[in-house]
């Protein structure tokens, strides 16, 4: 008996003293900095976004953004991505794609040119569709400039700090362990939406192989390193499992839009 109405004090003493805890915790204050760091976040895409368009040539033509916006949305759909992805195609020499915070996601036509089909396009857009939703952008501001110098640039008061960091999204590597889950994850995108994989693997392997000829306009590959090695943990990831593909995308269409970014 006695033993029993000691462990009724102990539980009752560890009640309230949990209790007590929880009373200290300002939740409104924790919610708030929630709150706080999506606004943040909102606002400093809404910055990157318009500081990269001042400096390059935003393409307006729906006969390319079309195109390349059914290719998203075939991936957010099948995927059922929460992330709105605000996709950007800028006329620029370089191979290159990259995302900025609050679901901004720029493809330069150079890259378009660059993939023979539109798989080999899906798979890079499922890459950076990847850091998006994973939060993979603000983890890597916050790590390489500190959530006290976002704030700053948010608040339109950064300054160099900012052009720096504007320049490190468009040029620079995420962790390879982030760069991985953007590959794999690109992967599963793919084959959710009955896409075969194996065009993402080929376009890093022929990437890697043209590395050397034009090292200045190779920006993706020479931000995601390893290509081959990437390319090989695609084709392994993918072995054991069977992909029903599909045709994402007409001959004359695709066709069509790399005319199209070309001339335009």
């Amino acid at each position: 008996m006695k033993k029993i109405g000691f462990q009724f004090l102990i539980t009752l003493v560890l009640f309230f003293g949990t209790l007590l805890v929880l009373q200290q915790i300002d939740w409104i204050k924790l919610f708030e900095v929630e709150r706080i760091s999506k606004k943040t976040e909102n606002k400093l895409g809404d910055l990157y976004w318009e500081f990269i368009k001042k400096m390059n040539h935003e393409v307006k033509s729906e006969r390319i953004r079309e195109p390349v916006q059914k290719l998203v949305d075939v991936l957010v759909k099948a995927n059922d991505i929460d992330s709105e992805i605000k996709l950007h195609v800028v006329k620029k020499d370089e191979v290159n794609a990259f995302a900025l915070p609050n679901g901004h996601l720029v493809v330069y036509t150079r890259l378009i040119e660059s993939c023979k089909n539109p798989e080999e396009l899906c798979g890079v857009l499922g890459h950076e569709i990847a850091h998006i939703d994973k939060n993979h952008v603000m983890k890597k501001l916050v790590k390489e400039v500190g959530l006290s110098a976002l704030l700053s640039i948010a608040s339109g008061k950064g300054g160099e700090i900012f052009k720096e960091t504007a320049k490190n999204l468009t040029s620079s590597a995420y962790d390879r362990s982030l760069e991985t889950e953007a590959d794999l994850t690109s992967v599963g995108y793919l084959q959710e939406a009955q896409m075969d994989p194996r065009p993402f693997a080929d376009f890093l392997k022929r990437m890697a192989k043209a590395e050397n000829g034009m090292p200045d306009q190779m920006f993706w590959l020479s931000t995601h390193p390893d290509s081959e090695k990437r390319a090989n943990a695609i084709l392994e990831e993918i072995s054991s499992r069977k992909t029903e593909s599909i045709k994402v995308m007409p001959d004359s269409v695709w066709a069509g839009l790399k005319e199209k970014c070309q001339s335009n």
